[in-house]
């Protein structure tokens, strides 16, 4: 397992936190996510074997936030 912080701007309300949290914890592989609000920061922990942190991104991406 492989856990990760990325920073996301957007993010901007309990909204924002289930629609990361929903939409990256679907994803294969992943076995928790962690979305600090006020920090704009999402704690990712996954098996890098099923999943990679660009596909993780590209989820967050999806959402409509942006990935630093």
């Amino acid at each position: 397992m492989e856990t990760v912080t990325l920073n996301v701007k957007g993010m901007s309300c309990n909204h924002c936190v289930k629609a990361v949290e929903g939409s990256v914890g679907s994803l294969d592989g992943v076995q928790e996510v962690k979305v600090n609000l006020e920090a704009g920061e999402v704690k990712v922990t996954f098996d890098q074997s099923k999943v990679n942190l660009d596909q993780i991104k590209e989820t967050i991406d999806d959402q409509g936030y942006d990935v630093e």
